[in-house]
């Protein structure tokens, strides 16, 4: 009896299992990706066809840091949807948006996600390495520098100057 109730239960979390990776191969071509354990992944910008692709390779979450206008001819929240993949939209507007509350927002947004394979993108992952640093920083209690790496292992490039006066106005 045991035996037929474990045997059924990793038949069960199997599936469960193998969707948590994601197939890096299918990903390469985005453009500024970079992949950070087994499920979860920063790119730049994405474009219509990156959608079945994404799929394909095992993503079911999508957050994106852009504004609607940076992309007036691509509904990417609709063609996300679609797919069957789930989407959220957090507007980060440079370095006015590296405020304290977008923090939170985007920290809420990675737990709804969970352990779900998500890409996490901006037009050049940038915006995403500023939040993660700024992240890393204010609600996992990382050092400035070591919220700087981290931000930098996700994109984080011209916001930097950005990031460290964020951190100096949250330490004073």
């Amino acid at each position: 009896m045991i035996r037929i109730l474990l045997s059924s239960l990793a038949l069960i979390a199997a599936p469960l299992l193998a969707e948590s990776t994601v197939d890096q191969s299918l990903l390469a071509s985005l453009p500024y990706v970079s992949f950070h354990g087994e499920s979860d992944v920063a790119s730049g910008r994405l474009k219509s066809a990156d959608v079945d692709l994404l799929k394909r390779a095992g993503i079911v979450h999508v957050i994106d840091l852009s504004e609607d206008a940076e992309t007036p001819d691509f509904d990417e929240a609709a063609a996300v949807h679609a797919a069957g993949m789930q989407y959220d939209n957090l507007p980060i507007d440079g370095a006015d948006g590296l405020t304290g509350d977008n923090v939170w927002r985007f920290d809420a947004l990675i737990k709804k996600a969970g352990a779900a394979p998500t890409l996490i993108h901006c037009a050049s992952s940038n915006r995403v390495g500023a939040l993660m640093a700024l992240r890393a920083a204010t609600l996992q209690g990382k050092s400035t520098n070591e919220a700087i790496d981290i931000g930098k292992s996700w994109g984080l490039k011209s916001l930097e100057p950005a990031v460290r006066d964020e951190l100096k106005g949250a330490t004073n």
